[in-house]
């Protein structure tokens, strides 16, 4: 069991790392190793994915529920819209990562987690990010989501589970790369986290199970709260930001950070 105070700063870590470009999952994996803690646990890990899948289920609470009643009206044999494909879209989008998380999540655990791994990942995609964000500033027409579009995307996504990459990073980097704008990139990206982060969760949980790891409810609960809440108003921030700063910022503290990590490892 980790202290409290350790568990506060994570949790706010992953709430403001989940769905900005810069990864989740890296911070988690190096705070332990950078500050010498020890690491969380996987019932930790649980909890505050917890908070902030329910971060975006708020948010997108009425996006949701929209596209829950025309993709239910068009199965009975309503027509079709695009609400009701956004439901197929993002189910083939998300795909890939599961995929990847059933297959691949025993290495990507045990060889991935290094602070090389992240160190170069952070780097390489963060390049990547800003590479995508300068394209996005030219005057070229941007152009819908369709299947073909969220395949790619998805295919993008399966590279998330390394740490460093980013999920919210590379979907966004996908999307605006294929053509869409900023806002409708991260409006599907922090959509197509819903289906991953419960997956994620769900095989989590099972694997939590198995273990027989003790569980010390009360901090799980205030972290899945902290993070939740950090999230969701992460969220609202960055959808508001994001037309007037762009995406640059996030380059460039990916690029610090990557450079921080390289110096780690030397010392």
């Amino acid at each position: 069991m980790i202290e409290w105070y350790q568990a506060v700063i994570l949790a706010i870590v992953q709430g403001l790392t989940e769905f900005l470009p810069i990864s989740s999952s890296a911070h988690l994996a190096m705070s332990p190793i950078v500050l010498g803690w020890p690491d969380q646990g996987l019932a930790f890990d649980i909890a505050v994915h917890v908070g902030t899948l329910s971060a975006v289920l708020l948010y997108y609470r009425k996006d949701l529920q929209n596209m829950a009643r025309s993709w239910f009206s068009s199965l009975v044999g309503g027509k079709p819209d695009s609400d009701s494909q956004l439901v197929w879209y993002l189910g083939a989008a998300t795909v890939p990562v599961a995929i990847v998380g059933v297959m691949g999540s025993d290495f990507i655990g045990n060889h991935l987690r290094s602070l090389a791994v992240i160190a170069s990942t952070t780097l390489i995609f963060g390049l990547l990010l800003g590479w995508a964000d300068k394209r996005a500033r030219s005057p070229s027409p941007t152009v819908a989501i369709s299947l073909s579009l969220a395949l790619l995307i998805g295919l993008a996504q399966a590279l998330a589970p390394i740490p460093g990459v980013s999920r919210s990073g590379v979907t966004i980097t996908a999307a605006l790369l294929l053509g869409m704008d900023r806002q409708s990139s991260a409006r599907f990206s922090f959509l197509l986290s819903i289906p991953v982060i419960a997956s994620a969760g769900c095989l989590m949980a099972v694997e939590l199970l198995q273990s027989g790891e003790s569980v010390a409810w009360l901090q799980l609960a205030v972290a899945a709260a902290i993070s939740g809440v950090t999230a969701f108003l992460c969220i609202g921030l960055f959808i508001r930001l994001l037309d007037r700063v762009g995406l640059m910022p996030f380059v460039y503290y990916r690029v610090f950070l990557a450079a921080v990590l390289y110096l780690l490892m030397l010392v």
